[in-house]
């Protein structure tokens, strides 16, 4: 930096030394925060506006300033602008090239604010966009969830605990599981906008100002429900930073969950779904490999995305008020977890939308295991037997079939009646699968009633969703 330069720069006037050119790239978050562009064009418009209502600053000044900034907007939009280190941000880039363009009127913009406002505001507009964009791919998801699930209602596959095989369930069942999963993420980055949601510009350096401002134009005109309470919280502030970065890494554990049972399915041993090639890769020495690539990326990048997050709790512990400069580390791991939440969610789309399901070989997993079991002692149950016995007696059943090596399914009544006399004819009714399934009725259950009910209300629950990010 020149010592011309030096004395441009809008905190010059204190310094007789100028930055040397490594310190000074080793402080400018240009390459980072220029992203916030817009919201900071949005911010200063607003601004403006609102100082020449207040007779802080002339009409002309006031159209001089939102004609320059839209004229910057455009010229970055077509990428026209020319982007400077000597910057050091995009708050002093869009002020430096405003002046160059309009004069004396530009300097008078920063009338009555802060950095520290300016950029606590320019973040959090930021981040209501930025929610607004996964609440609208977390919806696209859930609604993929609820297409996969409407359109494979009835099969049956193993449920599992323990990576055991357990009980029946519908696979429809199964993958709702996951719609709630995402239902929850929807919530959370719905309170992520919440808190992203007040305006904090009005705040200045930490104390407020002396300035005539209206806050309550500038919330009104960039739509903001309200503002800050407190000029030192309002500029120390990131909160909202780690509840929207909290909102992705929630979601990408459940999309990483997914991944590994999308992993597991579409092995041999398994069988229970196809992946489209579009999905896989293949292996540069192994021809007949078709691996779930995408799949174990998504599970991969849920790391670095929880890392973003331990970055910012990390970069936030023990910051004194008000502001400090280690909150210009607050944007980058924010756009990493976004932007990596977003193209997973793209990505798990695709996949969930091509993907074929097995069920010939989902059904024929559900007949291992010994499945019925459960079944099979809630019949005696029902013959008057307490469950503790009944559980020990199918216990033993289970037993002799392992060492024998057949199936519950393959017993005949006679062998059945001869463990126990309650195991009579009725008892092969209580080995058969889809019978199994539909006997759980209870809300929330894996019966084909239960599912329908469950389906209605995905449905329902996500429409009122959708319909609320338009109000």
């Amino acid at each position: 930096m020149s010592e011309q330069d030096k004395n441009d720069a809008l905190w010059g006037g204190r310094f007789q030394d100028a930055p040397e050119e490594f310190t000074q790239e080793f402080g400018a978050s240009l390459p980072v925060d220029q992203r916030l562009w817009r919201s900071d064009i949005a911010g200063s418009i607003a601004h403006a506006k609102m100082l020449a209502r207040q007779d802080i600053i002339s009409d002309e000044d006031a159209d001089a300033i939102v004609d320059g900034l839209n004229r910057i907007a455009a010229d970055i939009e077509s990428g026209d602008f020319d982007f400077d280190i000597a910057d050091e941000d995009i708050h002093m880039a869009i002020e430096r090239r405003l002046t160059e363009m309009i004069g004396e009127a530009g300097g008078r913009l920063h009338t009555g604010r802060s950095r520290n406002d300016q950029v606590a505001t320019d973040t959090r507009h930021c981040c209501k966009q930025l929610a607004e964009g996964l609440m609208s791919q977390v919806n696209d998801l859930r609604a993929t969830l609820i297409a996969l699930a409407e359109r494979e209602l009835g099969t049956i596959m193993p449920g599992y605990t323990h990576l055991q095989k357990a009980q029946p369930v519908l696979f429809s069942h199964h993958i709702l599981a996951y719609y709630w999963m995402f239902t929850r993420d929807f919530g959370r980055l719905r309170f992520a906008y919440a808190a992203a949601d007040v305006l904090p510009l009005g705040s200045a350096a930490l104390a407020g100002t002396t300035y005539p401002l209206d806050r309550d134009l500038i919330a009104e005109e960039l739509d903001f429900s309200s503002v800050s309470p407190n000029s030192m919280d309002a500029v120390s502030d990131r909160d909202f930073v780690c509840d929207l970065t909290y909102a992705a890494s929630v979601a990408m554990m459940h999309l990483s969950r997914l991944c590994e049972e999308l992993i597991l399915w579409s092995s041999d041993e398994f069988g229970f779904i196809t992946l489209s090639d579009a999905y896989a890769t293949g292996s540069s020495i192994m021809p007949q490999k078709k691996n779930p690539d995408f799949a174990e990326l998504i599970r991969g990048k849920t790391g670095r995305v929880y890392g973003d997050l331990m970055a910012l709790l990390t970069t936030l512990k023990a910051l004194p008020l008000a502001y400090d400069k280690d909150m210009q580390e607050d944007k980058e791991g924010l756009f990493d977890a976004v932007d990596t939440l977003s193209s997973s969610l793209a990505v798990m789309g695709g996949m969930l939308q091509t993907l074929t399901v097995n069920a010939e070989r989902m059904a024929e997993g559900a007949k291992g295991g010994f499945m019925a079991a459960t079944d099979l002692a809630d019949y005696l149950v029902g013959q008057g037997m307490a469950f503790r016995e009944a559980h020990a007696i199918i216990g033993k059943l289970v037993l002799d079939c392992e060492q024998r090596g057949v199936t519950l399914q393959d017993l005949s009544a006679e062998e059945l009646a001869a463990v126990d006399e309650h195991l009579d004819e009725g008892a092969l009714a209580a080995l058969d699968l889809e019978k199994i399934v539909a006997a759980r009725t209870t809300d929330g259950g894996t019966g084909n009633e239960a599912v329908t009910a469950q389906l209605r209300t995905a449905k329902e629950t996500l429409q009122d969703d959708q319909l609320g990010m338009l109000t």
